[in-house]
């Protein structure tokens, strides 16, 4: 009776012991900042990670927490890939400025008659002239170059739409990068801590004589795998939150931000027409396609105009010494004979040919895109649910019973390492599940233009 009255007060402050340890299974959906702080700050961590943890604690304290929404919001105002951009949105209004421009008038002024041996009196003997010209543009030019120049301008903003959907899209996955590494980072800290406790109670059954020294030295050397694969998770979380550091733009050495969320999947539903519909409508490169093809149409126009030859209207005064003065009028006109504009002319409507080939391309190019990224949806999705059939559970549940095996005498040290490998290789791959799942939503989002993410 007393044998079993303590097996059963052992059975219960080691399953307490467990369950203090190992986090539920929802509880590991819901990777973000604080339990990264918790984590830095739970004992029996190892030396190197002690010595770390003021360090760690005042830099998640000064770093500010952001959502994806809040980058989002920093990335469109301050992003310098997004600022070089704008800049071709301003080269395009400055070439509207251009084409609204008339033709200058030319003015001049002329002497002649000053004999070859400048002998008399040279003043005198001089006819001065005075004209102004005004070429006067024919076939509607001027209206047709605002209109290629308002044309251009479109397609100008319909391209850094473009980037902004590019680049934006390409912010959210170095986001939910960092939370990836931030969720497998949690998790070797969870496993070395474990492991920590785990070595300290067979050192214990070491000095009482319950097992052999073998055993310790196998869980110290298996250890060194844990604290590698904590400093390889810490330098994966670091260097992913600079790489959003730098895509957020603005001054890198004062954006201290941390990404506060987590990788917690939704459940969507999406129809293959629906999505279409959606990429047709919004779709920023085939704006830009559609844009360019009405832009080579007013181009054309433009260069059919100009072989209509411009006017040059004159007027003047000629000066005659001694003889009083008289007025000129002229008119000049090109002759369109072997310059009728034929090169510019083909050049325009090869590229009309260009851009309705470019649209047909962009619209086969949609289609393919929703395409791939539904069906690689659909499959991270089915990856999501197998873990949602309790797998998680049940590896927490051997690690467990492992432990409280060993701790029984019922098991080996190597059956409580092969327990540990199994959870955490299993939960690593859950969390990379996720990540995945993510960026699978992320290319459905790139392949329609639309925000699909609840």
């Amino acid at each position: 009776m007393i044998e079993a009255q303590r097996s059963a007060l052992l059975l219960a402050s080691v399953l307490s012991i467990l369950i203090s340890t190992i986090p539920a299974q929802g509880q590991l959906l819901r990777p973000n900042v604080e339990a990264r702080s918790s984590a830095a700050s739970r004992p029996g961590d190892s030396g190197a990670a002690r010595s770390q943890q003021p360090q760690q604690q005042t830099q998640s304290t000064a770093n500010r927490p952001i959502t994806i929404s809040d980058a989002v919001s920093i990335f469109l105002k301050q992003n310098f890939q997004l600022i070089a951009a704008r800049y071709d949105i301003d080269t395009a209004e400055a070439e509207k400025l251009t084409a609204r421009l008339r033709p200058n008038p030319d003015i001049s002024v002329g002497f002649s008659g000053l004999p070859l041996n400048l002998s008399g009196n040279l003043l005198t003997e001089q006819q001065y002239s005075y004209s102004i010209a005004q070429p006067f543009e024919l076939g509607g030019k001027r209206g047709k170059r605002i209109d290629v120049a308002n044309a251009n301008s479109d397609v100008a903003r319909a391209q850094f739409e473009m980037a902004v959907w590019q680049l934006t899209n390409d912010l959210k996955k170095k986001f939910y990068t960092v939370i990836l590494n931030q969720s497998l980072l949690n998790l070797a800290r969870e496993n070395e801590k474990t492991f920590a406790e785990t070595i300290k109670h067979t050192e214990e059954l070491v000095q009482a004589g319950e097992i052999s020294g073998l055993d310790l030295t196998r869980l110290e050397v298996e250890k060194l795998k844990f604290d590698t694969d904590l400093a390889n998770s810490e330098r994966d979380y670091e260097v992913a939150l600079r790489d959003l550091r730098v895509a957020l733009g603005g001054d890198y050495r004062a954006m201290d931000i941390e990404a506060a969320g987590t990788l917690d999947p939704q459940t969507y539903d999406f129809t293959i027409a629906d999505l279409r519909d959606k990429a047709m409508a919004a779709r920023p490169d085939l704006k830009a396609a559609q844009l360019s093809e009405r832009a080579a149409d007013a181009s054309i126009k433009l260069q059919d105009a100009q072989r209509i030859p411009d006017i040059n209207v004159g007027a003047g005064i000629t000066q005659v010494p001694e003889g009083g003065s008289n007025y000129t009028f002229g008119v000049g006109l090109t002759l369109p004979v072997h310059d009728r504009n034929q090169g510019e002319r083909a050049k325009a409507r090869i590229e009309k040919q260009k851009a309705q080939n470019q649209e047909q391309l962009v619209t086969n190019q949609i289609i393919s895109d929703v395409d791939k990224a539904l069906i690689a949806f659909q499959l991270q999705k089915r990856r999501v649910d197998l873990y949602r059939t309790g797998v998680l559970t049940k590896v927490n549940d051997i690690q467990n019973l492992t432990e409280y095996s060993l701790k029984a005498g019922e098991s080996s040290i190597l059956d409580l390492l092969d327990a540990v490998r199994t959870r955490r290789d299993t939960l690593a791959a859950f969390y990379q599940a996720l990540f995945d799942y993510q960026s699978s939503l992320l290319d459905l989002e790139l392949a329609t233009a639309t925000p699909l993410q609840k």
